[in-house]
């Protein structure tokens, strides 16, 4: 994967012409592939039992905070407060709310949500600091749009997967067969 890093720098720096935040963009997306946090949304979350979870639609880049309180753990995003049954639960709501929020999908296995949570938490971070990286030598207005194309394009494609079942399904048990 440094191998690919080390491209990307290459094909960004030595570009005949400087390439336009979009493209950018585009080459971060392309370097994460399957370690992207769609993928591993579609790949992990989507494939499973799951429940939607609606976030507080934001615009602007929020930093959500992870509040312990007497009464439990608290999302808060913007001037919203949402409850959360556990911190992996926080920590799995916050990685979307970063992104924006929206209708979003939950594992409905509790002990999975931590590992998932860790996994979208590396990835998203090895998004900003490989857009950072392609976009040093730039100005901080160029740095600031891939940031956002970047955050755009992860935004419309968990859109896009959908927020999975409303409520998870449960097959019936089978018939025991008489021996």
């Amino acid at each position: 994967m440094a191998r690919t890093f080390n491209e990307a720098i290459d094909r960004v720096s030595s570009a005949p012409r400087p390439l336009t935040a979009l493209q950018i963009a585009d080459e971060v997306m392309r370097v994460l592939g399957d370690s992207a946090v769609d993928v591993i949304y579609r790949e992990r979350v989507l494939s499973g039992r799951t429940r939607q979870y609606s976030l507080p639609v934001t615009r602007l880049a929020v930093q959500p905070e992870i509040i312990h309180t007497l009464l439990g753990i608290e999302l808060k995003i913007g001037g919203r407060r949402l409850l959360c049954p556990d911190f992996a639960t926080a920590r799995y709501l916050s990685i979307f709310a970063r992104l924006g929020g929206g209708q979003i999908a939950v594992p409905y296995d509790i002990t999975r949500i931590s590992t998932i949570a860790d996994e979208l938490e590396s990835s998203l971070q090895r998004t900003f600091l490989l857009a950072d990286l392609l976009t040093r030598d730039k100005s901080p207005r160029i740095q600031s749009l891939v940031r956002r194309q970047v955050v755009a394009a992860l935004r419309e494609d968990i859109t896009r997967l959908g927020p999975g079942s409303k409520f998870p399904e449960f097959k019936p048990p089978g018939r025991r067969k008489r021996g």
